[in-house]
């Protein structure tokens, strides 16, 4: 790979990291409602789950997908199921969580992983950047270039989201203020549905 393609993947990378999407939403509300410690194995879980999906798609899942359409209906599916149950959890939470347990608490660092398998951006931008940026006569050095790439920019990107609800703590501890808040970041990441669907 050439420098130059190199520096389009990485910007690459950054876009798709840092644009709304899921994964920025739910780390947004949870910056908010658990600040930004608790949220770090939510972030570490996005960045290693999209690592091992980039792996997995660039060593030849996405041939599999392609090969058997009735598995890629069924993720599209299971994803859509457990996005619209996160958004209904996110917009029903109603207090900032300190350091009890008890008042909720933010994605664990395996769920986090797990989801990117059914997150839909998250597919996208695997496939795209497979599509795009390997090398046919490399193969296998172009996949691992992605995942460096993705790697380097992509937990500094959703750290961004979690530090800016983390930020918004203090004028979101009105519980009016909250609950709004709560809702359209529900509502958010059930729309981010949208272009699946379409």
């Amino acid at each position: 790979m050439s420098l130059d393609a190199f520096l389009a993947l990485l910007i690459y990378a950054f876009v798709t990291s840092i644009t709304p999407g899921p994964n920025n939403l739910m780390l947004l509300a949870s910056g908010v409602n658990f600040g930004i410690a608790r949220t770090v194995p939510h972030m570490l879980g996005i960045s290693i789950g999209f690592l091992v999906l980039l792996l997995a798609v660039g060593f030849g899942l996405g041939a599999v997908l392609t090969a058997f359409p009735a598995l890629h209906t069924g993720l599209k599916v299971a994803g859509a199921v457990y996005l619209l149950y996160l958004a209904w959890r996110i917009a029903m939470s109603r207090s900032l969580s300190g350091k009890r347990e008890s008042e909720g608490r933010p994605m664990r660092f395996m769920d986090a992983a797990a989801f990117q398998w059914v997150n839909p951006k998250a597919w996208v931008m695997a496939i795209t950047a497979m599509a795009v940026y390997t090398n046919p006569e490399r193969p296998f050095l172009s996949v691992i270039l992605i995942g460096v790439a993705f790697t380097v920019v992509n937990l500094p990107s959703v750290s961004v989201w979690a530090g800016f609800g983390t930020a918004l703590r203090g004028f979101l501890s009105d519980p009016l203020r909250l609950k709004w808040f709560n809702i359209a970041m529900g509502l958010l990441l059930a729309a981010t549905l949208w272009p699946m669907l379409t």
